[in-house]
């Protein structure tokens, strides 16, 4: 069996990331500071300890993987020499391995040598069974890690693996310094809060202070690989506020420097571009604005080891509820007012890349009348005239939380009233977004957690090949408190054809073959339950008109080239 999918494009593969970089050059740090705001702030600087997408990009100034996804799609090598491929030996030809050398001049930003003992421990940091890691699903198909050197690193599958590049590859899954971490592994890693809000990594910057859902003080790392990079000699990230503040303290009044993730409607996001002072930058990947539908019961009178972990939900797993729920939402309506040009129809959880994107669900359009007979016909009616239906006892009550943002709470007020008019009574619920993406295993309010019934957010993966994501769905990969509330099934969903067809995906090397699989598996979730695809978005930063080098990334962390990033004349 010969590798046919993502590995064609070797010779691109294979340029150093340094080729990539702009022309402007210097000294290390001539820029003085560069100021960056996410609005939903960081609460950790450990990538596997939070699925949120803050926690992943604050994290990518220190910490780094092996192998990056530059703004193409392309993979490219940044602590190794090359990208393995089997024409070049790196992988194997039964596919049952893949072998990657490390750089020689690599150090931590603490002096000491990178080696492969770094990049084992790592696997065993996550993997290890006493813990939970928000990244598990990276190292799903690998059966263990050997280090033949101190710049080898073997990484055997458990069978032959086609997509090889999922551990150790992207903003999600990168390295962690075995010196630090050693004593967190396991049940200890949610406790190590020095390690995981001070990280030593490779990366341009090093932690200088971290105040958990605040700020974040960088400065530039004096070990960094190349020479006069970053040119920035440090950066104050802020977190916190809201998206139209961010917006507004780059384009109207140059504040700051770069605005991640402007999830505000079309008309403010022109009215601050007006301001002069920055830009807008955007781009299409495989981001999906999506409600989540728990398949556990999230009762509260449930003791806390059962509440969002026994099964089955009372009543969202009858496809009647949760296809008449999709049937009642008008999804062109919440692009228009959410999003604009910056958003698209979302039938699906894998949008993008178009190869992967399933074209066999349409819903694109409104149909309450339907809604309203699927319920009717399946027995779930208004029995007492208080606008609720009910069966068996059983009322179609909701409570339905998001993060704390405007457009979120737009289309949580849209959707209310259209499940409302087909008899679902919903309750509302939004949560600090910091606190929501979080991870925090002591918090109730964790999207981890998912103490509602439906939950609504955004997330999206590293590179063009969406195997990793897909394994969201396997069933072992629930957040229980086993896992610390680590895991990336959050819906729960659960079905046992779901997990042998994940499982021919990963054993399956033709492209084509591939694609249809993946579909298979995307229209499998949606079309059982496991969620309803709202908005397909557009990544939406902005960056200061002084600000150069900006690369957005829709593929990997949207701070992957940061060491590249310079002042630049207006």
């Amino acid at each position: 069996m010969r590798l046919t999918h993502a590995l064609l494009a070797t010779a691109a593969a294979c340029v150093p990331a340094s080729a990539f970089a702009d022309a402007h050059e210097g000294e290390r740090g001539r820029d003085g500071q560069v100021n960056i705001i996410y609005w939903q702030a960081p609460s950790t600087l450990n990538p596997f300890l939070s699925g949120g997408t803050k926690d992943v990009e604050s994290a990518s100034l220190v910490l780094e993987p092996l192998a990056r996804f530059d703004e193409t799609g392309t993979i490219q090598p940044w602590l190794v020499t090359e990208i393995p491929t089997v024409d070049n030996g790196g992988v194997a030809e039964d596919l049952t391995s893949i072998t990657w050398k490390l750089r020689d001049d690599v150090t931590w930003s603490d002096g000491t040598p990178f080696t492969s003992a770094d990049v084992k421990f790592t696997y065993e940091y996550c993997t290890d069974p006493e813990g939970g890691c928000a990244q598990i699903t990276k190292f799903e198909s690998v059966e263990s890690v050997e280090t033949p050197d101190d710049f080898t690193v073997v990484v055997n599958f458990k069978e032959p693996t086609p997509y090889p590049y999922t551990a150790f590859t992207g903003g999600e899954s990168p390295i962690l310094q075995k010196a630090q971490f050693e004593q967190c592994k396991g049940a200890a890693a949610s406790t190590c809060t020095e390690q995981n809000f001070n990280p030593i990594g490779t990366g341009p910057f090093v932690v200088t202070e971290f105040r958990t859902n605040d700020v974040i003080a960088f400065e530039a790392n004096e070990n960094y690989r190349e020479e006069g990079k970053p040119a920035f000699a440090s950066v104050n990230f802020k977190g916190g506020g809201d998206a139209d503040a961010a917006g507004r303290a780059v384009m109207q009044t140059g504040e700051f420097d770069y605005a991640w993730n402007l999830q505000l409607a079309p008309d403010v996001i022109a009215q601050m571009e007006a301001g002069g002072m920055g830009v807008p930058v955007a781009g299409f990947g495989p981001l999906v604005e999506r409600i989540m539908l728990n398949w556990t019961n999230p009762d509260p009178s449930l003791p806390p080891e059962e509440r969002s972990v026994v099964r089955p939900h009372p009543f969202l797993q009858d496809p009647a509820v949760y296809k008449a729920m999709s049937m009642a939402i008008d999804r062109p309506l919440l692009v228009e007012v959410g999003y604009g040009q910056a958003g698209k129809v979302g039938c699906n959880w894998v949008p993008a890349p178009e190869a992967y994107a399933s074209t066999s669900i349409d819903c694109s359009t409104q149909d309450l009348e339907g809604a309203k007979a699927m319920l009717e016909e399946a027995g779930w009616v208004d029995s007492n005239g208080d606008g609720v239906r009910e069966k068996d006892g059983v009322e179609l009550r909701v409570l339905y939380q998001t993060s704390t943002n405007a457009v979120r709470q737009d289309f949580q007020a849209l959707i209310k009233e259209w499940f409302e008019e087909i008899g679902i009574a919903t309750e509302l619920r939004n949560v600090n977004s910091s606190v929501f993406f979080g991870g925090d295993a002591g918090s109730p309010d964790t999207f981890q957690k998912f103490y509602a019934d439906l939950e609504m957010y955004a997330n999206t993966f590293n590179g063009t090949d969406p195997q990793a994501y897909l394994a969201n769905g396997l069933c072992d990969k629930a957040p229980t408190p086993d896992t610390q509330w680590q895991g990336e099934n959050i819906s729960r969903f659960c079905m046992e054809e779901y997990d042998a067809l994940w499982n021919e995906l990963s054993r399956t090397a033709d492209t084509a073959e591939r694609q249809r699989i993946a579909k298979e598996l995307n229209d499998m979730i949606v079309l059982n339950g496991g969620m309803i695809p709202l908005v397909h978005r557009g990544r939406l930063s902005a960056h200061a008109n002084s600000l150069g080098g900006v690369k957005l990334n829709v593929w990997d962390s949207e701070l992957w080239n940061i060491a590249d990033w310079y002042r630049q004349g207006e």
